[in-house]
């Protein structure tokens, strides 16, 4: 059985290209045109998609925290208010679904809530559903998802294998992909733990495994895809000093375009272990060899 997962028109997996994701999320403050100038920066860059994320804000807001006060570009107000304040509706997604296929840019979301999946099943075919770390014991959310019948992404943050192996007990491995992640923003180095890709390479062996990556800089995800991710997330944005708790871990238009560079040149680099002598190299064996 082949390690990948379809995306749009893109099979996923060892043998394929990585697949780079500009995770948007709510670096977009509430503001389309921020959204669509990220989504343009993605495309310029060669990303292959960008993700939003999808909240009904009474439904995933617990109860205690909505009347908490929160300094935000909109002044002081309730945390449901903020909530509300950053959340598009349908006449954004659709200016969104308009605008990534004028480019040719996929996109997907994050959903937290079971509306938020009706939501996007009513009225946009995106190429994945993609399950956020804080909703990985939703094991309701997760059959929901599930029914939808598209590929799914988990990630797997601030989690134990035990509540990994329960969500892909639920899921089932099929048109599934896990992604290793450390729920930090930004993420210390000395916590991202990488060799996580691996272990949940052959703990998941017909899995295709990612990464989603909260770190300061970039060489870590070219590390993820040494390691065996196959698809690779970064939150982007315009500008890491905008307002936002995410923003600091954001990568920028200009990391963007290093990002794809690096990440594409892993797997050509990394060979397929057998040794031989190039043709690059007969120069020299030939001048320097002085025993042969």
């Amino acid at each position: 059985m082949p390690r990948e997962i379809q995306l749009g028109s893109r099979p996923v997996g060892d043998g394929h290209a990585p697949y780079v994701v500009g995770e948007i999320g709510i670096n977009h403050n509430g503001d389309l045109e921020i959204a669509k100038k990220l989504i343009e920066a993605a495309h310029h860059a060669g990303l292959d998609a960008v993700k939003f994320q999808k909240r009904t804000p009474e439904v995933c807001t617990p109860r205690d925290q909505w009347d908490k006060m929160r300094e935000t570009p909109w002044g002081y107000i309730r945390y449901i208010d903020y909530r509300h304040k950053i959340e598009f509706g349908l006449a954004d997604y659709r200016e969104i679904d308009r605008h990534c296929k004028d480019l040719g840019v996929d996109w997907f979301v994050s959903v937290w809530d079971e509306p938020s999946v009706d939501f996007m099943e009513e009225h946009f075919d995106t190429v994945a559903y993609k399950l956020p770390s804080a909703s990985l014991t939703d094991h309701a959310l997760l059959r929901h998802t599930r029914a939808t019948g598209k590929p799914m992404i988990i990630s797997t943050g601030m989690s134990s294998m035990e509540e990994i192996f329960g969500a892909v007990g639920v899921t089932g491995t099929a048109n599934l992909m896990i992604c290793h992640t450390t729920s930090a923003y930004p993420c210390p180095v000395e916590e991202l733990n990488l060799q996580m890709i691996p272990t949940l390479r052959t703990t998941f062996p017909n899995t295709p495994i990612g990464y989603s990556g909260h770190e300061v800089g970039l060489v870590p995800s070219a590390i993820a895809v040494a390691l065996g991710a196959c698809f690779v997330e970064r939150h982007i944005t315009l500008d890491r000093a905008m307002w936002g708790s995410d923003q600091a871990a954001s990568v920028e238009p200009g990391g963007m375009d290093k990002l794809v560079k690096y990440v594409q040149l892993v797997p050509p680099a990394l060979g397929d272990g057998q040794k031989r002598i190039y043709e690059s190299e007969m120069g020299a064996r030939e001048k320097l060899r002085r025993v042969k």
